[in-house]
Order: structure tokens, then C-alpha cells, then sequence
């Protein structure tokens, strides 16, 4: 059975827009549940959130302060440091291969904002929104792209959530070595695996509470790190058998490559046909990680793919950047 979802492209413009702000409102009680609990409303908690910020994402500072203030809702500067967020546990594939990164993000749609966003706060960055300015992947003017998945261990400690990180890293890195630099600099609560792309190189990226930053063997990445997975857990997330096929994929698109940088479109079109099948597309939405939408970055070029079996894409770009809904059919 399907589920149709809805999807919303939004020209955010700069820090603190109305247009940002009358959406802030709309989805902040949702927002709100679905990611803190009532300690953001503590004073001495908010005031060590806003102390982490300034201390470690520096350069969003004003943005913040903008976006803080037009939302004007109690306890709403904290919160949007993301610093006192819940854990969240997602279920997504991605690889990278030279100008080009391409993802599956698993998650429960009625938790997902499901916001494409356009923003221009230090720069223009384009991807897909979470907790308000968040980011679960996206792309910026420079030619960066950056995405996430859960890295399979639960674990939860002092730090920035991995969406604001994301949003730190496009807009303030212009390159794969520059936001591995940054990442050395950055607690995270969670463990997570980052993706990195520019014009030139890819690079994936194990992090965490508990672990410096970690290259991962290759671009791919799927839910787990570097300790050995369970029968348990292989069983409940395929994580060991999707990244298989999403490393079969990416070793087939390099190879008929022949070694040409950056990579073609037809080339990125394998690895998003390998996307839309299982095992890395999770039909069943009842599991709560099943695929709500599957991304294809071209950063160097400022273009990015929203993608959807049955033929269904979205297209966005720095040139053409068009606001509005898209309905799809998932699951």
C-alpha cells in the first residue's frame, strides 16, 4: 500500500525572513515534540545550549539571533541551537563519487518536515530542511554537498545535533577538507556517518560522541561503524547487505567511468536506479524507516535531484530555484 506524502519547496531568503517565519510557526508545536522534551524550557539548561553554540558553530551566531527573535516563541533561542535535541535514529544509504553524492533517506514520514529550503544566510545553501533550519543533506555555492546517516550505535551524549552541523558546514566550508577540518572541532550527540563531496573528491566520515572523527573506509556508508554488527541488528536494518549493494553500485558507475572526473549524468542515474531498488529502497513505511525520498547532488554544478519510483523527480537548482509543493506516492 502507498501513502502519498507532500513536499514543499521554500525560497527562505535571508535570516529571519517573514517567509521563514510564518512556516516557523506553523510546524513549531509538531517541531517541538517531535525533537526536545520540556528541559529546553529550563533556564539553566537554555543557558548552557546557547554557551555551546556560540562556543562551537560561532559564525551562526547572527543567524540565530534572526531566526530567534522573528520566531519570538518561549524558549525558542534555545531550541534552536539544537543543542538539548533527542536522539533520532534513521535508516539511510548514500555514496559519493567525485562531484556527484546520491542518498536514501529512511525515516518515519510523520516525523520527516519534508521542507526543501533555498536560504541565503552566510551563503546560498539548497537542501532538505529538519527542525527548522536544520539540514539532512544539501549543497551550497561553493560546490560542497554533505549528508547524513545514523551510524547504528545508541549512544547519546553533550553536543550539537548532526542537522545543525550539517547547516554549519554548508555554510561556512567551501571544500571536503575544510569541513573534515571543522568536524575535529565539534561535539555531536549522536553517532552518525557524514558524506562529503566537492569538484574534486568524496569523502565519508564517522563521528560521535564517544569517537573523534573517523574516514571511512570509502564513500559508502549505510548504519553502522566500525565495530562488528550484530545478527540482531543485521536483521532489524539490512545495514551490512545495503551496503554491499550501494558499494556494488558505486564500484559499477566508477568503472564505466574509466577515471573521468567529475562523474556523468548517465553515471549518476545508475547509482540512482540502484537506489530505487531493494535492498537500499525500504518500501514498507509501517517499519518507520521506510525511503520518503532519494537525493542526487551535482554541487560543482549547483543542481540537485529529488527522486521518487515511478518516475517522479523534482528538480533544483542555484538558476532555477521553483517554490511549491510536490505531492509523491511512497511506500
Amino acid at each position: 500500500m502507498s501513502t502519498d506524502l507532500t513536499f514543499e519547496a521554500v525560497d527562505y531568503g535571508k535570516p529571519g525572513s517573514a517567509v521563514w517565519a510564518e512556516r516557523a510557526h506553523s510546524l513549531w508545536p509538531a517541531t517541538v515534540r517531535s525533537w526536545a522534551d520540556d528541559s529546553f524550557r529550563n533556564p539553566e539548561v537554555q543557558t548552557d545550549a546557547l554557551r555551546q553554540f556560540a562556543e562551537h558553530l560561532p559564525e551562526l551566531v547572527p543567524v540565530h539571533e534572526g531566526l530567534a527573535e522573528v520566531l519570538d516563541e518561549p524558549g525558542a533561542a534555545a531550541f534552536l541551537t539544537q543543542a538539548m535535541f533527542k536522539p533520532f535514529f534513521v535508516s539511510c544509504s548514500q555514496t559519493g563519487v567525485a562531484g556527484a553524492l546520491v542518498r536514501n533517506y529512511d525515516f518515519d514520514p510523520a516525523l520527516c518536515e519534508r521542507t526543501i529550503a533555498r536560504t541565503d544566510y552566510l551563503r546560498p545553501v539548497i537542501g532538505v530542511n529538519e527542525a527548522l533550519w536544520g539540514m539532512l543533506d544539501g549543497m551550497n555555492d561553493a560546490g560542497l554537498a554533505v549528508s547524513l546517516t545514523f551510524g547504528g550505535r545508541f549512544v547519546h551524549g553533550p553536543g550539537m545535533c548532526i542537522a545543525i552541523v550539517i547547516r554549519y558546514l554548508l555554510e561556512t566550508c567551501d571544500t571536503v577538507d575544510e569541513a573534515w577540518q571543522r568536524l575535529q572541532t565539534i561535539p555531536i550527540s549522536t553517532a552518525q556517518n557524514l558524506t562529503l563531496v566537492d569538484r574534486e573528491q568524496t569523502l565519508s566520515v564517522h563521528v560521535g560522541p564517544d569517537i573523534a572523527p573517523t574516514r571511512a573506509a570509502d564513500a559508502c556508508v549505510t548504519n553502522h561503524q566500525m565495530e562488528p554488527v550484530s545478527e540482531e541488528y543485521e536483521k532489524d536494518s539490512h545495514t551490512l547487505e545495503r551496503l554491499a549493494a550501494v558499494r556494488a553500485a558505486t564500484t559499477a558507475a566508477a568503472s564505466d567511468a574509466g577515471g573521468t572526473e567529475p562523474v556523468g549524468d548517465l553515471l549518476v542515474e545508475q547509482l540512482v536506479q540502484a537506489m530505487l531498488r531493494p535492498p537500499l529502497y525500504n518500501f514498507d513505511l509501517t517499519s518507520g524507516l521506510g525511503t520518503l525520498y532519494t537525493a542526487a547532488y551535482r554541487p560543482a554544478e549547483g543542481r540537485v535531484s529529488y527522486i521518487w519510483p515511478e518516475s517522479q523527480r523534482w528538480e533544483q537548482s542555484f538558476a532555477a530555484f521553483t517554490p511549491g509543493t510536490k505531492t509523491v506516492a511512497v511506500g
